[in-house]
């Protein structure tokens, strides 16, 4: 996968870039990222519960974080 998505998705939630997150939820090719930011642009533009929020954002976090760390582990391998 791009690792350019992950810290682009980390950038838009940090700046609240709630445009560009959507535009790479539909380019990006990694489908849990594009699932999670879905979710979390959904739970932030219809809040049902403030906790569902919270949520969505906690899990595409920690998404991000794993994808990130999952990524340098196979980076490092192949140099």
């Amino acid at each position: 996968m791009n690792q350019y998505d992950y810290d682009k998705a980390l950038h838009f939630m940090i700046w609240g870039q709630w445009d560009d997150l959507l535009v790479l939820m539909v380019r990006t090719r990694d489908q849990f990222l594009s699932k999670k930011i879905e979710t979390f642009l959904h739970a932030s533009y219809y809040p049902s519960k403030q906790s569902e929020m919270l949520e969505s954002h906690e899990a595409l976090l920690s998404y991000i974080d794993h994808a990130q760390t999952t990524n340098d582990i196979h980076t490092n391998v192949y140099l």
